[in-house]
């Protein structure tokens, strides 16, 4: 039992980090796998192995299914990007812990972890897709810091070209390396770093960004369209968006908040302020002199606003604005922030305290677990939708043999009733599903109807103007009107998802 109970603060090797690591990391996305939903986007690239990357300036996504299924488009092959980028995932946290602590134990590697089990990262992670790229993107930066060279001009290329990588993978994970960075300089502060040594890291990062953003320059944004990179208008308020935006950012992150995981992050910021504490007092113990010293602690002091704002970060500023879950990539790095503070707070008091940041990380996983539940009950509404769908248009040959079907979607958030309960308990499921639709024109292939396209300019003609027509089909769930050669879906509004009571 004493060994059994050692092994929880005995120092770890690379080899035994990586282990730990490993089935860590699987475990977060197995709810994924088991459920097994192609999401959004996912259906029509598996229908024509599209790619459509490199216009929204992310090349280095499209060269890496080209190399992975060994061919010029992206055939599904889920979940095998997935198990890689996850493995790559595992290596790069094993660095990183390293990076931060010099003789790691299992504590450590608990603080680390949260770059994986950010909540906010499932939606991405739901992209069967995109998922394995944004991953991959992460690991990047994450080996952007860690990469460790004695020659100069190695230690700056080396993780310009690794930040190049990330932004033609996904751009907003160069939050993620602003967030590191803003942990690098606390880690130095707890460390005692002398004062030449800040300069040296500060100019280090900023050659990197510089040299990286130069070589995505060249590489990837060329082939990036003019929509994507709009950003607010400078002459029209943009401080105010902003403003709005940081607003609704935080409007959906309260909602991760609720029931016993308040009462969690509520110890959780508690330990993190103590934490804080203590590194303030280091900082107060610097012999560089006393200017030196409010200096170092002015930058660890903003590096918290500054962690907050990255949860977001350059999402803010671009006209087009996501207030999707899989923009918050930078709220990882701050969980990571409240982790590491925590550490310092627990470590002085006892050697296993600090093994309480896994209460944290198994509320963290029970959501990953719940939010698989909430994929495998949408996936099954959707395959019954689509069978529906399926058989209307199948038994009736003028439907069958219709030039075209449009298909009017009616946006609702009360589609998904089998999923009422969870909504309720965690309201952050419904904002990581993000489903607010009944049925995609691109899912009807799966079942052999072709004739259906998504209705856009003509979405108000179907919804008042054939409303006078008899529908050829009618259910709970849709009117099929047929006038000559068209036919027309209309998804009806549902009802409001009521208490459930059994």
């Amino acid at each position: 039992m004493g060994r059994f109970s050692d092994f929880f603060i005995k120092e770890l090797g690379r080899r035994q980090v990586w282990l730990f690591f490993l089935p860590a990391t699987l475990v977060y996305v197995l709810p994924l796998i088991l459920a097994d939903y192609p999401y959004i986007d996912d259906n029509w690239r598996s229908l024509s192995a599209g790619m459509a990357w490199a216009k929204e300036g992310r090349l280095f996504a499209e060269l890496f299914y080209n190399a992975l299924t060994f061919s010029n488009a992206a055939p599904d092959i889920f979940p095998l990007p997935l198990l890689i980028a996850t493995l790559a995932m595992s290596w790069a946290l094993a660095s990183l812990t390293f990076h931060y602590f010099r003789e790691p134990t299992i504590a450590c590697c608990l603080v680390l972890l949260p770059l994986w089990y950010n909540p906010f990262f499932l939606q991405n992670l739901s992209y069967q897709y995109d998922g394995p790229v944004i991953t991959l993107s992460v690991v990047a930066v994450i080996y952007a810091i860690t990469f460790r060279h004695p020659s100069r001009s190695v230690q700056w290329l080396v993780p310009a070209f690794l930040i190049a990588l990330a932004l033609g993978l996904y751009q907003v994970s160069i939050n993620v390396f602003l967030g590191l960075c803003c942990l690098d300089l606390l880690r130095a502060a707890n460390d005692k770093a002398p004062w030449p040594q800040w300069g040296v890291l500060i100019g280090r990062r900023i050659a990197q960004i510089v040299l990286g953003w130069l070589i995505y320059c060249v590489t990837a944004y060329p082939f990036m369209g003019e929509g994507r990179t709009l950003l607010l208008d400078w002459s029209a308020q943009p401080w105010l968006q902003i403003d709005i935006n940081l607003a609704r950012v935080l409007e959906k992150i309260v909602l991760l908040f609720h029931g016993g995981f308040a009462w969690v992050f509520a110890g959780l910021l508690l330990c993190a302020i103590v934490g804080a504490v203590r590194l303030g007092l280091n900082v107060v113990k610097h012999k560089d002199g006393r200017a030196k010293q409010w200096l170092i602690g002015l930058m660890c002091l903003l590096t918290v606003p500054v962690v907050m704002l990255l949860v977001s970060g350059v999402a803010l500023f671009f006209r087009d604005f996501n207030e999707g879950a899989r923009t918050l990539m930078g709220f990882a790095v701050l969980l990571v922030l409240l982790f590491y503070l925590s550490y310092l707070a627990l470590a002085p008091l006892h050697e296993r305290l600090p093994l309480l940041l896994l209460v944290p990380l198994l509320a963290m996983l029970s959501l990953s677990f719940a939010y698989g539940r909430v994929l495998t009950v949408q996936k099954t509404f959707a395959t019954s939708a689509l069978f529906s769908l399926e058989r209307d248009i199948t038994s009736h040959q003028a439907l069958r043999e219709a030039k075209r079907i449009y298909l009017s979607v009616t946006y609702s958030d009360h589609w998904l009733v089998g999923a009422a309960g969870s909504f309720k308990q965690m309201p952050v499921l419904h904002y990581l599903l993000n489903i607010d639709f009944y049925m995609l024109a691109e899912n009807l292939p799966k079942v052999g109807i072709t004739n259906v396209v998504a209705e856009k300019e003509r979405r108000n003609a179907t919804r008042v103007g054939y409303q006078q027509y008899p529908a050829l089909v009618e259910n709970q769930f849709y009117r099929i009107y047929l006038i000559g050669d068209y036919g027309f879906i209309v998804i009806k509004e549902p009802a409001p998802i009521k208490a459930l009571r059994w």
